[in-house]
Formats: structure tokens, sequence, C-alpha cells
């Protein structure tokens, strides 16, 4: 939402626009008339003078241009706030005119602001490298997983561009820095890209860096991920939520392993293995116009399908052992070995959250633990008698196959509680998001598919 102001040659307002009304929280039409150096401070008056002479000193047709550092603003009512601007010199009837647009960028400074104070490129850097060593190890004995293990080990070693796919909490970004820790670029950084912890509009930034008042906020250079990731990795997370305007910039990484820092003019080589991961089907955004065609299959090089643990056999039972052991080490307890009944239990039920999920539960059962027993009946998800009662009686002998319309009940089911339990909230701390170990926007795409709606 941009003002757009008329300024005659005393710097007096002629014509706005009605969204100058929303950005200055005042009526639009009351500001015409009004002397616009009421609308900013001394030092912008100066600075607007002085580029209105450097415009009419330029040739006509090149009477415009971009207000450097932009302008501070000021409503009516006192409030300021930092705004991006350009400006443009016309001449009608014998007399001149300047045309201002201003855009408020308050929530972007911010969140610049936010970004630079709680991380550097060193803390960055660090962070990245404690996570590679940590303990955390792919577990399991299925078939299913195992395949998993061979195709890491056969692309570790390359350069190749892996294109992780999976279902939320199958652990793409675990497999991501075991083909990082297995490589030759161990010994550089795993650059972690995550989308939800990037405002949209400092995306850009983010990924390739910027100069010194490249927009409103940028104070000092900042270098970009990219550029951090130099002769490492970079883990490209949730690639399918990529805008589609950064998509094609993304694309130029790839094919050309350059790109240009905002506000520069220089173009930065870089040699960066690229690991993308994604619940979602990229071929059907593909085919949706949501996702670049060209960019899929630069991704593409080495697809990796991650199974959900529901697919991964007696690897459930393994995995909730060593999670209630080290669950219970952590909270000073002992925990007695699963029960019979307890592996039951466990691999009956479908885990749409898959192993995020199953940490949490065992979280919870450790934490609720009687006698040194887990405690399934508080923190183990019941189905829906209604909507899933079939699939469980079938699911109560092993091997059983159930059929997609019969997951579909159990996720929507699981989501249904998650929902309720949260009171409807799907974000935050207490949101459902946070109850499924999901991401908030997955949830959303997932209640929208299952077309879950709020009872009245």
């Amino acid at each position: 939402m941009d003002a757009i102001i008329e300024l005659d040659d005393r710097l007096y307002i002629t014509r706005v626009n009605p969204a100058t009304g929303k950005v200055f929280r005042c009526q639009a039409d009351q500001m015409t008339g009004q002397d616009f150096r009421r609308f900013v401070g001394e030092e912008d008056s100066l600075k607007l003078a002085r580029l209105i002479d450097e415009l009419d000193a330029r040739p006509e047709g090149e009477r415009s241009r971009w207000i450097p550092g932009g302008l501070t603003a000021r409503c009516p009512e006192g409030l300021s706030f930092p705004a991006e601007a350009t400006i443009s010199r016309f001449e009608l009837h014998r007399q001149k005119f300047t045309t201002l647009i201003l855009r408020n960028v308050r929530d972007r400074v911010e969140a610049e602001q936010k970004i630079q104070s709680l991380t550097t490129e060193t803390e960055l850097l660090r962070e990245e490298l404690q996570a590679l060593h940590r303990n955390d190890t792919l577990l399991g004995e299925s078939p299913a997983l195992r395949q998993v293990l061979r195709d890491i080990a056969q692309v570790a070693g390359t350069d190749a561009t892996v294109l992780i796919m999976g279902e939320t909490g199958t652990g793409k970004e675990l497999v991501a820095r075991a083909i990082h820790t297995a490589s030759p670029r161990r010994e550089r950084p795993l650059i972690t890209v995550n989308w939800a912890a990037i405002p949209a509009t400092l995306i850009e930034s983010e990924f390739f860096g910027h100069e010194p008042g490249a927009f409103t906020g940028a104070t000092r250079k900042r270098e970009g991920r990219f550029a951090l990731a130099d002769n490492g990795t970079i883990f490209l997370d949730e690639i399918g939520e990529l805008p589609l305007d950064l998509q094609a910039k993304l694309l130029r990484v790839l094919q050309e392993g350059e790109f240009d820092p905002v506000g520069s003019h220089h173009t930065r080589k870089v040699n960066v293995r690229v690991l993308a991961a994604t619940n979602r089907d990229l071929e059907q955004s593909v085919r949706a116009g949501r996702f670049r065609e060209d960019l899929f299959y630069r991704l593409n090089v080495f697809p990796l399908q991650l199974p959900p643990l529901r697919e991964r056999g007696d690897d459930v039972v393994r995995l909730a052992a060593v999670f209630a052991q080290r669950f219970a080490s952590k909270l000073g307890r002992s925990i007695a070995p699963l029960t019979t009944d307890c592996e039951r239990r466990l691999t009956a039920y479908s885990w749409p959250g898959n192993v995020r999920e199953l940490q949490n539960v065992i979280e919870r059962a450790v934490i609720t633990a009687t006698a040194g027993r887990l405690n399934l009946d508080r923190a183990l998800p019941e189905a829906s008698p209604s909507n899933t009662a079939p699939v469980h009686a079938e699911a109560a002998s092993p091997g059983a196959i159930r059929t997609a319309k019969e997951l579909e009940q159990l996720e929507r089911a699981n989501i249904l509680r998650a929902l309720e339990a949260a009171k409807w909230k799907v974000s935050g701390g207490q949101g459902a998001a946070s109850l499924l170990g999901m991401n908030p926007s997955t949830l959303s795409s997932r209640i929208k598919a299952l077309k879950i709606q709020k009872p009245r």
C-alpha cells in the first residue's frame, strides 16, 4: 500500500491518492493544501530540496530516482515511521511539480533489526557446526530405512543436488545432515534455511545478503546464507514454500553458481552444494503453476524418498525404546523396558506426525510414568471410534495393510483431536501444530485438504 503525493514547487500538497490517508493515519483530503514539510523531519526537508535541484539538472525523461536511505515520515498525530520513497519531477502548463511515492516499512525494519540482534554471521556458523556433532542417528532396521541409508551412502560423496521428500516428521533435516557429514565438504558449514523463521520481506536478503543502504534499515553489509555456505552445503527446507519471484533467482545460483546481493552491482560467485526438502508434491505444484518446472528438474537430480513411520514396521518399537531411555536419562529417572502391550499399541497407531510425533509421545509417557513404566494411556492418542474403529481392529494383527482411505481417516481424526485439545488454535506454543510436531503452514494445508471445519 503506497502513498502517492503530488507537490507544487513550494512543496505544498496538491493531490494525494486514497492510500495516503491510511499510510499517514488521517483523512487524505485534509492533507491537500498543506506544507509537506510538516509530514517529515527537518533533515528530510533539506534532503528533498537537494534531490529536487539534482533532478531539475537532469535531462527530461531522467528526472526520477530512488531516495537513498528513505525518509522518516510523520503522521499528524505525532507517530513517525520509516518510509521507502521515490521522487520524480514533471512539468505541466509551465509549472513544475514533484511526485513522491512512499511505503511504510516499519515492519520490515523491525524484522531486520530483530534478526541482526539475535544472530550474527559468526553465531550462525557456530550453531551449524555444533549441530553437525549432535548424537542423533538414523535408527532402524526396516528394509525401507536400509534403502534410504544405501541412497545416502551412494550420493554423499558426490556434489549432486539432492531432493529429500517425505511427510512431516520423517527426518528430512537429519538425512541432510547425514549426507553433509559423509561428504568431502564435511569440514565446511552446513547452512540451513528455515523459511518459517524468515519474514517474507527479508527472504532475498537472507538468501543473498545485502549492501548498506540497500533498503531502509540496512545499516551495514550482511552476508547471505549462500555466501556463508561457500565451499560447504546449504539445506533448503520446505522448498515448496519458496515464492515464485525468488525461484528464478535460486535457479540462477544452481545453474551458474552466482548471485547479486541486494543493492549490489557486483555478481558474487559461490561453490555450494544444495540439499532441498519438501513434504509437498512438487510435480503437482508445477502443474498448478506454483513451482517452476525448470527449478524442479534442477533440484530433482537425486530424489530421495523417506518412508513414513507407519511403513517401517518394528522400527517404531526400536525408536521408542531409544527415546524412552534418552528422556528418562535427561529427567534422572529409570524406565522399565517396553512391555508387549506397549509394543502392540505403538505399532497399531498410524503415526501421522511420524518420528517427531513418536518423540513427543514417548517424552509425555516418560514424564507421566508411574513405577518406572511408560504411561501410554496419557501420552498415546487414541483413534476416533466413529471413523477409525475398523482400522484399529485390523491394525491389532501384525502386518495389517491399511488402505489410503483408512490412513486418511486416521490422520483426520488425529488432527481433530489436536485441534480440540488446542481449542482450535493452529499455531503458537499451545497450538495444534505444536502438539502434532508439525509446521503450522503444513498443518493448515492438511486441514484444508481434509476439509476439516470448526464446529459452529
